[in-house]
């Protein structure tokens, strides 16, 4: 048979109250124990005496006897100062699970291929504006040189045309002008003969 000192169960709902006990490994947490050691009452402020009570001599003798101390009597039992707790060393206490490890694995991928992404039409839109700039320089280079020819010519079409314009317009007002003197004069002599008749 082998023995364990550990804590039994009791208080009520949400306001527990521990034995610690000697008791047949075997045997349910709350079942049938051999010996009473002490009391645990977790309501009780840390500092607090009676917080954990804890009878030495019947402890040392079921230590003597090999009882074998679960870890949260041990503590006890090490803080008062009965049996030295062995410091403890759990490198894969913070470490996270094979399905937390899967997931964060899923969403550093996602985040790598969004990045991807973006960066990807970041550059897609840089090339996009650098190419219609550099198409309408093509243009400007290309179309340029006829443009300048055709505004060239328009200019010299507008020059001669006001050269010709200039010279209609004084062609005509000389015509007008030598038509209008006889013109005035059959007037004036028709003027006359309505005044003598």
């Amino acid at each position: 048979m082998a023995i364990a000192i550990r804590l039994s169960r009791g208080g009520a709902k949400k306001r527990p109250y521990y034995r610690i006990v000697a008791a047949d490994s075997r045997r349910a947490r709350d079942g049938k124990y051999l010996e009473q050691l002490g009391t645990y009452n977790p309501m009780l402020a840390k500092d607090d005496e009676n917080r954990v009570n804890l009878n030495e001599e019947r402890i040392k003798y079921w230590l003597g006897v090999g009882a074998k101390p679960s870890d949260r009597v041990l503590r006890f039992l090490d803080a008062a100062g009965i049996m030295e707790r062995p410091a403890r060393n759990n490198p894969k206490k913070g470490e996270p699970g094979e399905a937390a490890k899967e997931r964060a694995e899923e969403k550093a991928t996602k985040a790598a291929e969004a990045e991807e992404a973006k960066k990807a039409a970041e550059e897609e839109a840089k090339a996009a504006a650098e190419a219609p700039a550099a198409d309408d320089a093509a243009e400007n280079d290309a179309t340029g040189s006829v443009k300048t020819e055709e505004t060239a010519e328009a200019v010299a079409d507008a020059v001669e045309n006001e050269g010709d314009t200039a010279a209609d317009e004084t062609a005509i007002a000389e015509q007008t002008a030598e038509a209008g003197e006889p013109n005035e004069k059959a007037d004036d002599s028709a003027t006359e003969e309505k005044s003598e008749g």
